[in-house]
């Protein structure tokens, strides 16, 4: 993945990878699933990617890469400063998931491209993008209870859903990437998710990007 030298680079960059983008329905059910997720410790970004069996939601492999950020943080152009080393820990793993989930935007996104996206075109694979908070769209609050949902909205258009993955938490934001639609987004995403508010895959690869950090510093 190059990175642009600059902001209007990096527009442009945009433009063209979200023109690639394909919401459809999946192909066929995964067998391997990824999450992946980044610490940042200083100028350093440590990306771990999360293989899983899908659905029975079996560890099968962990991989990471540490390197350096080559990009300044803007708002809605991350992927731009987390995209190459993600990239980099999902090729370090030893089998290819058939999908990957992120701790991220996929579609719903100011520019229609967050890191679910922008990583799924470039990756040629389908990809969800599963965010604690919203960054476009209006939705109903959907009810209390695990499972329950509502659309996620933007100009008229179905962006994602906003799904209770459990009782009495606050909601995830899911948004397809590439080649996946909104409602086989929801369906997967759900099957990942057991007794927390964010799928296996994610909250692993949150927690050993964490313990990654740590032993960084303490170097």
């Amino acid at each position: 993945m190059d990175v642009p030298e600059n902001i209007t680079e990096a527009k442009k960059v945009q433009c063209a990878l979200k023109k690639k983008v394909r919401i459809k329905p999946l192909d066929k059910m995964p067998s391997f699933v990824a999450g992946v997720d980044a610490a940042f410790f200083q100028n350093t970004i440590i990306a771990v990617a999360c293989l899983y069996t899908f659905p029975e939601l079996a560890i099968s492999e962990d991989a990471h890469s540490i390197e350096k950020v080559h990009f300044p943080y803007v708002p809605g152009y991350l992927s731009f400063r987390e995209g190459p080393a993600i990239i980099h820990a999902v090729h370090k793993l030893s089998r290819k998931p058939d999908l990957i989930l992120f701790d991220g935007q996929g579609i719903a996104h100011p520019q229609g491209l967050g890191i679910a996206s922008h990583i799924g075109v470039l990756l040629n694979m389908p990809t969800i993008g599963c965010a604690k908070s919203r960054l476009i769209g209006t939705y109903k609050t959907p009810g209390y209870s695990k499972g329950d949902y509502s659309s996620l909205l933007h100009k008229g258009k179905i962006i994602g859903t906003v799904l209770r993955t459990r009782d009495k938490v606050k909601p995830v934001f899911i948004s397809p990437g590439h080649l996946i639609d909104v409602k086989s987004s929801m369906d997967i995403l759900i099957k990942c998710t057991t007794r927390y508010r964010l799928p296996e895959p994610i909250r692993r690869a949150d927690r050993l990007s964490g313990e990654l950090k740590h032993q960084y510093k303490l170097r």
